[in-house]
């Protein structure tokens, strides 16, 4: 999902400018819920990534183990981080597909205001 630009408009009702009732706009409370939860969870994500991809390089330094056990713990870390890997996948997805089928901007209740009635 992509914030609301500043120069953003809703869109341009397919009404002629005399028909009634003409309809003001806004953009989708739904729809910005979703984009907060992205911007929100995508740094949360990458930061543990980042702290996986840095162990599992530690870990599989010659330097960090001597002995035959530390395999195990390179694979452990292996694991972690193909289960974020797909963790993550899931969480972005489902927050794309939801914002897929919500609409940018929604009609309001209220009428747009007019010059004669």
């Amino acid at each position: 999902p992509k914030p609301k630009q500043r120069d953003e408009t809703p869109p341009i009702s397919s009404t002629g400018p005399l028909d009634n009732p003409q309809r003001a706009w806004e953009f989708n409370p739904d729809y910005q819920r979703l984009v907060v939860a992205w911007n929100t969870v995508l740094p949360q994500l990458e930061a543990l990534r980042t702290v996986l991809d840095k162990a599992y390089a530690l870990a599989k330094s010659p330097q960090t183990w001597d002995a035959p056990v530390g395999e195990r713990y390179v694979e452990d870390i292996r694991e972690w981080r193909t289960r974020l890997s797909v963790y993550r996948h899931a969480v972005l997805t489902a927050i794309s597909d939801e914002a897929a089928d919500t609409p940018r901007w929604i009609q309001t209740t209220a009428n747009a205001p007019h010059a004669f009635q």
